[in-house]
């Protein structure tokens, strides 16, 4: 009850500071062509559905195939995908052996007069080597084959098409006169992203460049795109497939999609040349989208680092990078900031493959990074993101946003101090969505929140 009364208390506090943090931009006149509940910020898509095409072409695979307690493996592969983390860095285990050589030497056992010098040094060298085993993680690659590459299929394919969608469904909104004729989508896997971008923008879409290095896992794609047939007509035409990533900046594409697989590069400076030749195949848009773990919004905060600090020497479009979404800035994630960084994630709802032990409705965390080759958008570039839960209370609305100011804001929005049209906004959005407003000069710096908050 006393921990009912001191949150009570702290959210007062926050609302007596927020009176002045926004206020509503209808620059573009949008309240006159749509209800509050079709705002133009809403982003989410209500339920994303794999094609009825692709459903069916799993179905055929899985039963032709048979593969043994299915149920088992995919349980299995979805807990390690989920909890894997970046190989260590040479430099870290290096200096990691270091302090733990220096912890041993200061050991009383260390010091014991019955072992003579070489006795001693081949000791702490043992010593140390069983501790590093014991608390370093193992990264090793994963090499999908046939039957892999199956139970990969049952596990991620409609999971992996949902946060995708969502992904693009922001670019399509937000840019409605971007139409890409090409697309290059680097670990393409069993094809997730194709399929979730001709969803999108259909046969607009002529070239599509598949990329991985699992020669299983192309043949695989191919199968679903033919309704799980070898001579099954292409369900999406264009499709091209490869093993390797061409360097070439010369040819670039419209959009640039690499999803799930940053984390399957054995190191950094191979996470860093492949994000640079990414970059440079960019024409429009880049997006990029892993876990929404700790991991993998740190690889994707490694990957906005690499972007825009411009470090590629191989410059062939130099137009500049700019951070399209899910950032309202150009600034360092203010999550970063706190002690332990907390992942900027997002969810997404979907309808699961067709088996026994999948729920009726399934839901992605992702995290996702998009840039743009120019600023993209005007005003509505600056609106805030929220990101986390709206809490939706009588006559007055939480939210937790990251704003055009570099900062995170804990904003209690009401309608006698932000006005109706900004608080029925505010109640009509949701996690990830963007809040129709521009950020006042003003705004106390009291407005926001900690990192012990935004987990709670």
């Amino acid at each position: 009850m006393l921990s009912l009364r001191i949150r009570f208390q702290q959210l007062r506090a926050l609302s007596s500071v927020a009176r002045t943090a926004h206020q509503i931009d209808n620059s573009s006149e949008f309240l006159s062509q749509a209800p509050h509940r079709k705002h133009p910020g809403i982003l989410r898509l209500n339920m994303a559905c794999l094609p009825t095409e692709a459903q069916d072409a799993v179905q055929v695979l899985l039963q032709k195939n048979n593969v043994r307690h299915l149920e088992e493996h995919v349980l299995s592969l979805n807990n390690y995908l989920w909890s894997r983390k970046r190989p260590p860095e040479d430099r870290q285990l290096r200096e990691k052996a270091m302090e733990l050589e220096n912890k041993f030497r200061e050991n009383t056992n260390f010091k014991s007069a019955d072992l003579n010098i070489y006795q001693k040094e081949e000791k702490l060298k043992n010593d140390v080597l069983n501790t590093l085993r014991k608390n370093t993680y193992h990264w090793q690659p994963l090499s999908y084959t046939d039957q892999l590459g199956l139970v990969y299929l049952a596990a991620r394919f409609d999971g992996g098409f949902a946060a995708v969608s969502r992904a693009l469904q922001e670019i399509y909104q937000r840019v409605p006169d971007f139409n890409p004729q090409t697309l290059m989508d680097f670990g393409s896997g069993v094809g997730s992203v194709s399929w979730a971008a001709h969803g999108i923008w259909g046969n607009k879409l002529k070239e599509y460049m598949c990329i991985d290095s699992s020669s299983s896992m192309n043949d695989l794609s191919e199968l679903v795109l033919r309704g799980g047939s070898d001579k099954g007509e292409m369900h999406i035409s264009g499709i091209h497939f490869r093993q390797f990533l061409p360097v070439s900046p010369k040819v670039q594409f419209d959009l640039v999609v690499s999803a799930y697989s940053l984390n399957e590069l054995p190191n950094f400076a191979e996470r860093e040349k492949i994000i640079q030749t990414l970059w440079r195949k960019t024409g429009g848009f880049l997006v990029l989208v892993e876990n929404g773990t700790r991991e993998g919004y740190q690889l994707l905060m490694e990957a906005r680092d690499i972007v825009l600090k411009a470090s590629d020497k191989e410059v062939w479009d130099h137009r500049p990078a700019y951070v399209f979404a899910p950032c309202p800035h150009q600034l360092e994630c203010p999550k970063l900031a706190g002690r332990s960084p907390l992942p900027c994630n997002f969810m997404q709802k979907y309808q699961p493959l067709r088996f026994s032990w999948n729920p009726s409705v399934g839901w992605e965390k992702f995290s996702y990074m998009i840039f743009s080759r120019g600023p993209v958008g005007d005003n509505d570039s600056q609106w805030p993101r929220v990101i986390g839960p709206v809490l939706c209370r009588p006559r007055h609305v939480h939210c937790k946003m990251c704003c055009s100011d570099g900062k995170l804001h804990h904003d209690i929005i009401t309608a006698k101090r932000h006005g109706k049209d900004l608080y029925r906004c505010a109640r009509n959005s949701e996690w990830g969505d963007r809040l129709p407003a521009m950020i006042s000069s003003s705004c106390p710096d009291k407005t926001q929140f900690d990192e012990k908050e935004s987990s709670s």
